[in-house]
């Protein structure tokens, strides 16, 4: 996997993760990077000095901003050992997501609030790539993402173990008036199907976020933003 630019590389290296090696642009000046090469040096990261031609050719989002790293793949992380802790849990579950923008999107503001995590299925969604690494301006690096074989089994197990579940749809009850303290997962719909209806019928509610315009739908990340925050609002009281 490739990470492109300074947001990424930065969070990772903040997260204390490894890379497997680094390209910088020869004779950038840009003394963070330059530091970044001597953390990397430490570790036995090896460098590897390039021009900028060589750096477009390696770029796949058009983005590098003069350095490029490759690292293993993304590791995902346990839902069942997330949703064992004792306490206050928020959780993010995605269903069907494709466009890698959005995840990354949802994904930063995530982290922004301190939810525990995102949750995605194995099929019908998009991965963790290095657009949706790229656009989540690092925060992959800080919240996990866990990768579940079936969503709607996913939520019966969260259930069991007092995590109310709600679906977000317009038919729902206002996000004002519905609990989103405590132990909560919220259950954001694809790019126009929005939350299957099998979903909605597995979870234990459904939330709505009041909308007075003539137009009766939200971007998926735009949503997870305001659901997520409201749920901060009312755990800040």
């Amino acid at each position: 996997m490739k990470l492109e630019g300074k947001n990424p590389i930065r969070e990772r290296i903040a997260s204390g993760k490894p890379f497997d090696k680094i390209y910088v642009q020869d004779k950038i000046s840009d003394s963070e990077i330059r530091n970044w090469v001597q953390i990397a040096k430490q570790n036995h990261t090896k460098i590897e000095w390039v021009d900028s031609k060589t750096l477009d050719k390696l770029s796949e989002t058009g983005h590098h901003q003069g350095i490029i790293a490759e690292c293993t793949d993304f590791e995902y992380s346990d839902l069942d050992e997330i949703s064992s802790r004792e306490g206050d849990l928020l959780l993010v579950l995605l269903d069907g997501l494709q466009d890698p923008h959005n995840l990354g999107s949802v994904i930063r503001v995530a982290e922004c609030v301190g939810a525990n995590a995102v949750v995605i299925p194995a099929r019908h969604s998009v991965v963790v790539n290095e657009t949706v690494i790229r656009v989540s301006a690092g925060a992959t690096a800080h919240v996990p993402v866990c990768k579940v074989g079936n969503l709607n089994s996913a939520i019966e197990k969260l259930k069991e173990k007092n995590i109310w579940v709600y679906a977000a749809d317009m038919d729902g009850q206002s996000m004002y008036k519905t609990d989103l303290t405590g132990r909560t997962a919220i259950v954001i719909g694809a790019e126009g199907a929005g939350v299957s209806r099998l979903t909605k019928e597995t979870c234990d509610g459904v939330v709505s976020i009041p909308m007075r315009g003539k137009v009766n739908s939200l971007n998926a990340s735009v949503s997870a933003g305001i659901l997520l925050y409201e749920s901060l609002r009312q755990r800040s009281k």
